[in-house]
């Protein structure tokens, strides 16, 4: 069965750095899937990769079996993939519902239906509702986060990447955040990949994973299995070594 989302043997180079080497790996329709690995060890560039943001120097990036790789980010996004960038990156000066309609700017409908949009968003997000007007800037981490996930769904996702979703929010924060995650899969059937540092957090939510040592996938696996395999903190170490 074709996967959703799928690269084969991708290797990119920031110059002579070998950053991804033969990285492959497969995201089926209604998964969450984690991606772990230390510090440098090429999660960024992964979704970076994906999202058109970088350009591998060899291997393939399919999405529902089609290659994406002369897509720009714009056509990428318009063929089903949504970001979470890490640390948000809302628009600051912006209201809430301004950034919700910069979520919808590669599609194609009628004003009616982007009021629709926005009210399915609201209905999720109540908070986001009740604040429409306030400027996203005044709000605190969590509440952008929502924000952001808010505006990926805008676009009418397949699949969302999301890059350290759960980054310098407070404990009860991160656990609302996770929720959020398992809703937008469980509801509405959207494939989640997630980059994370915290295995814990990551495969708490997730079905499978992936572990990224130094540019290299070292183990891979649903998240039980992972979670009881030994070799999962000593990857750790030796990424946060490298």
């Amino acid at each position: 069965m074709t996967a959703l989302l799928e690269t084969r043997d991708v290797n990119v180079y920031y110059g002579e750095f070998h950053a991804l080497q033969d990285v492959s790996y497969r995201i089926e329709r209604g998964e969450i899937v984690s991606l772990l690995g230390g510090n440098a060890c090429g999660k960024s560039t992964t979704m970076k990769t994906i999202l058109r943001l970088v350009k591998p120097r060899s291997g393939e990036v399919l999405l529902e079996g089609r290659s994406i790789l002369s897509d720009t980010t714009a056509g990428v996004v318009r063929h089903g993939v949504a970001s979470v960038p890490e640390a948000r990156r809302v628009f600051p000066e912006m209201t809430i519902e301004e950034n919700l309609l910069v979520g919808a700017h590669t599609r194609r409908g009628s004003a009616r239906m982007l009021r629709a949009d926005l009210a399915a968003q609201y209905e999720m997000f109540p908070r986001l509702g009740e604040r429409r007007r306030q400027l996203a800037g005044t709000m605190s981490g969590g509440e952008q986060q929502m924000l952001a996930f808010a505006r990926a769904l805008m676009s009418h996702p397949k699949l969302i990447c999301m890059d350290e979703p759960t980054m310098g929010l407070a404990p009860i924060v991160v656990d609302q955040v996770l929720e959020s995650i398992r809703r937008i899969n469980r509801e509405l059937g959207i494939a989640v990949f997630m980059v994370e540092q915290s295995a814990e957090l990551a495969l708490s939510i997730a079905h499978r994973g992936y572990v990224l040592v130094n540019g290299v996938v070292r183990l891979q696996g649903t998240a039980a299995e992972l979670l009881a395999n030994p070799e999962i903190r000593e990857a750790y170490l030796g990424a946060t070594a490298a």
